[in-house]
């Protein structure tokens, strides 16, 4: 794994993001197809004030990106950045062979 704190930051972004049941909702919404933030608001029951500060968490961690078209916002999947998630939880499906700790020694 890499040693930058750029790679654990984006991961921690990552899962963060990942953590709140609407943004989940979105992504959800947005696996099938672009969708402008009316549409998302619609669909989702809430207010744009409400889902603006949840996209801007997700486009923070770069699961989200989004290009304006007038006056929408049009938001879709960042796929690369999933793939940097997955990569991180991979790695840990092969440490079933880890150390084990050292015995603590009594000062």
């Amino acid at each position: 794994m890499q040693t930058s704190s750029v790679i654990p930051n984006a991961i921690a972004a990552g899962f963060h993001a990942l953590s709140e049941p609407l943004r989940i909702k979105v992504l959800e919404l947005l696996r099938e197809r672009e969708l402008c933030v009316c549409d998302l608001c619609e669909t989702l029951g809430v207010s744009q004030s409400k889902l603006s500060f949840h996209l801007k968490t997700l486009k923070e961690a770069g699961l989200v990106t989004s290009r304006q078209e007038g006056r929408w916002i049009y938001y879709s999947l960042n796929i690369p950045q999933f793939a940097v998630l997955e990569q991180y939880l991979a790695e840990y499906r092969c440490l079933s062979n880890f150390l084990p700790a050292r015995p603590c020694q009594d000062s």
